[in-house]
């Protein structure tokens, strides 16, 4: 499970991803959720789980395995996670300070802070006033935020203790591997369902909890024709899957070789959709109760304004209908008799007494995206429980940080899995020092989230580094099993792991409609994003709202290499093997197959190698299968290369030792 709010928010960043600026909820997105996940996520997740689970290897070992001129695939995998590892610890950062910050009564965000005017007269500060509590604690106190991308606003030191801590703890979890993260992945992968349930059951007894949840289930179908609600829908299985990142390869690789892959794929797709589901629900249960506590102080505020014109004896029996300033006019009252009359009463009130249009439905609608979910909508509605907020905060806070770092650990296992898999120096293959100099690399490039203007940089990182690549990279991975290496051959593969091949669903998916849905929507993406100016979205400290700017040139130069500094791998190592500046050595791999020398296991080179015995590892690198004894093994059938993988196959002159393709 990647991300409780992602599954019913339509873009940007949330936690697993947590999230940038509010929009619209998307009612209609459950459907194309529903149609992507049919035809482009479970299929896309059956393949990098076979692929993984067969060739024994981490995503950079895979493709070269496939075909050498695709073995850019890992790299870019490699990469492209390790960007987003970068900035994904951001928003465990945000959920760190949230959750030190909750162990107060009352919660530090329930109130707007006051001062001491000159005449000893106790005022609410007016940007606070204007921008509601807990909007003006997220902006103004959590990020202490600038006014832009390019005002610094220097270092923030209690981001910075956070920024320290939560990398403390993600080394702790991930030094030993996957040995130390998969048993603190039973934690982050229940704990959440344990909340959910928690605030579900808390969040259907509260009032107005029927009116989010049946604001989610009637859907605007209009919205369907919207391309933008598709794409964010495509988009989303990608981080609700950890497609193309590399990890879901890595972890497959220590399944056992004949693992019911199908079955798990099946399962984790259909837990995604009721994860899905289900987080809405809890969401829309509690912004129903918000947005009735906010739709009733709308009706008091313009009630009071009313008593106020009551007061004027000429106008009870024509505006007040009868009603004086001692009569008590109910919600009910108000909406029946004097709704429709707002903007004739305002034309009688004062400057400073503005009516206001209360509407339940407008309510609902307000953000519930990223940041505004998780800190600025979340945090008001907890703000509501009362006495009991604190207990609620804390235990928010753990569901996010359970996801955030969840997700963390998945994302760089492909990271380390790939670096093991290259074997560039010895010493890589001490994972505890691997995974240290990777935390402190991320750690030193991620000093760029903990200054004033860091949530910027975050929501630039999540835009341009972790959308393009992932595409391209899924669509790399479709054309290399389905048009390079073979559905036929690679159903025979799958035949040899679990007894049986992948039907025509499968198959139809794999070469023809995951790669024409994503090609879709990687051209709907590029209309989207350049079909106009790049903007971003900056703090106002006037009006307290988010104003679209347009990125720096040197904000713009920064993006165009977060998404070359990955895709440029595909084609660059295909170049390089294609003109003989680059090799692929099949000796290696051919060894490793026969005489099983390397910690690497089984190797993948197509269906002649599915007639051998039984895998008998439980797992990729078992430290007691390395090398199988005689008995054992079987004799290999002589493996017949396709033209292809002749050519590819680099030879020695045995004259002067050179390599050539």
């Amino acid at each position: 499970m990647a991300s409780v709010s992602q599954a019913c928010q339509q873009r940007d960043l949330s936690i697993n991803n947590d999230g940038t600026v509010p929009t619209q909820p998307e009612r209609a997105f459950l459907i194309p959720y529903l149609v992507m996940l049919i035809i482009e996520g479970i299929p896309v997740l059956y393949l990098e789980l076979a692929i993984g689970q067969r060739m024994r290897l981490g995503c950079v070992g895979v493709w070269n395995q496939v075909h050498p001129l695709v073995g850019g695939l890992g790299l870019a995998s490699a990469v492209t996670s390790f960007m987003i590892a970068i900035y994904y610890n951001a928003i465990i950062m945000w959920c760190f300070f949230y959750l030190f910050n909750s162990f107060q009564s009352p919660l530090p965000w329930s109130t707007c802070p006051t001062y001491t005017t000159e005449d000893n007269e106790t005022l609410v500060v007016p940007e606070c006033d204007i921008s509601g509590p807990t909007s003006y604690f997220w902006y103004r106190n959590a990020l202490d935020i600038s006014s832009g991308i390019d005002e610094s606003g220097g270092i923030k030191l209690k981001m910075l203790g956070c920024h320290i801590f939560a990398w403390i703890v993600i080394y702790l979890c991930i030094c030993k591997g996957i040995k130390s993260s998969g048993k603190v992945v039973y934690i982050t992968a229940t704990f959440p369902y344990v909340v959910l349930t928690i605030f579900f059951i808390r969040g259907i007894t509260l009032e107005g909890s029927l009116d989010g949840l049946k604001h989610m289930f009637t859907p605007k179908m209009e919205q369907l024709l919207d391309l933008q609600c598709w794409l964010d829908a495509a988009a989303q299985i990608f981080f609700s899957f950890g497609l193309a990142f590399g990890g879901l390869i890595a972890f497959s690789s220590y399944n056992p070789m004949h693992n019911n892959v199908r079955k798990d794929t099946l399962m984790v797709g259909m837990t995604n959709w009721f994860t899905a589901i289900y987080a809405c629900a809890v969401i829309f249960a509690v912004i129903g109760f918000k947005a009735t506590v906010m739709y009733k102080h709308c009706l008091d505020h313009n009630i009071g304004i009313l008593q106020d014109l009551c007061l004027d004896s000429d106008l009870v029996d024509t505006i007040c209908q009868g009603h004086n300033s001692s009569a008590t006019i109910t919600h009910e009252v108000f909406k029946t008799k004097f709704m429709e009359q707002i903007p004739m009463m305002q034309n009688l009130t004062g400057p400073d007494q503005t009516l206001r249009s209360c509407s339940l439905e407008d309510d609902l609608n307000k953000g519930v995206e990223g940041t505004g979910l998780a800190f600025i909508i979340f945090t008001q509605a907890i703000n509501e429980f009362g006495p009991s907020a604190p207990f609620w905060s804390v235990v928010f806070f753990l569901m996010l940080l359970s996801l955030g770092l969840g997700s963390e650990f998945g994302t760089i296992e492909g990271v380390t899995t790939s670096l093991y898999d290259l074997e560039i120096f010895p010493w890589m293959k001490k994972k505890w020092l691997v995974s240290g100099i990777l935390s402190i690399l991320c750690f030193t490039i991620g000093l760029l989230f903990v200054l004033g203007s860091g949530s910027y940089w975050v929501a630039l990182f999540d835009t341009f580094a972790g959308s393009f690549p992932l595409i391209l990279i899924a669509l790399g991975e479709c054309f290399a099993v389905g048009w390079v290496f073979g559905v036929n051959r690679f159903s025979n593969e799958i035949q040899y792991m679990i007894g049986s091949k992948p039907g025509i669903y499968w198959r139809l998916c794999w070469k023809f409609i995951a790669p024409a849905t994503i090609l879709s929507l990687l051209l709907g993406s590029i209309v989207t994003k350049f079909s106009k100016p790049i903007t971003y979205k900056a703090y106002n400290k006037e009006t307290g709202l988010m104003d679209e700017i347009p990125y720096p040139w040197y904000a713009s130069v920064v993006c165009a290499v977060l998404v070359l500094c990955s895709i440029l791998w595909l084609p660059g190592i295909a170049l390089a093997r294609k003109t003989g500046l680059l090799h692929y050595d099949h000796a290696k791999v051919l060894a490793a197959d026969l005489h099983r020398t390397t910690d690497s296991t089984t190797k993948f080179l197509g269906s002649q190698l599915s007639s051998r015995s039984d895998d008998l590892d439980s797992g990729r690198d078992s430290e007691d299968n390395d090398v199988l004894p005689a008995e054992v093994r079987e004799l290999e059938r002589v493996v017949e290369f396709t033209l292809d993988d002749k050519l590819a196959i680099p030879t020695k002159n045995a004259s002067n030792g050179e390599s050539h393709v």
